[in-house]
């Protein structure tokens, strides 16, 4: 059996919110450029004996670690609900921001302010979940 997936218009959020997060990865990533300075890590070193420099590291690491799963989600769940799936995005990049902050801290511990950027993965999850069902026309 044969589906058509049309994308309409609303398509175009979840694009720009998938490019929003590219340059979240970026801003994350900078900042450990910038803390290779501050705290004298030399490349190709990908940890310090500081574990202050240590946290921005994880904290970039960790992100490309989750972000395959996100790019996937996002712009899988945005052609079953394209806004729903945009705001979904915004919250993961904004709660990925706040956990690099808070790792950044020194305090590994407030990493976990931005554990609700799994609301977001959740949202997109259920949304893959709902496009997977209506394909297969088991739900409408």
């Amino acid at each position: 059996m044969e589906t058509t997936v049309v994308l309409n218009g609303d398509y175009g959020y979840v694009i720009l919110v998938f490019i929003s997060s590219i340059f979240m990865t970026w801003r994350i990533g900078y900042q450990v450029v910038k803390a290779r300075e501050k705290f004298n890590v030399p490349y190709p070193k990908m940890y310090g004996d500081d574990d202050r420099f240590n946290c921005y590291q994880r904290a970039h690491q960790n992100t490309l670690e989750v972000y395959p799963v996100y790019m996937g989600i996002q712009l899988l769940s945005g052609l079953y609900a394209p806004k729903i799936s945009a705001v979904c995005g915004v919250i993961f990049i904004l709660g990925r921001l706040a956990y690099a902050s808070g790792y950044q801290s020194g305090d590994p511990q407030k990493r976990l302010r931005g554990t609700f950027a799994y609301i977001g993965v959740l949202g997109m999850n259920i949304l893959c979940v709902m496009f997977g069902l209506k394909l297969l026309q088991i739900i409408n």
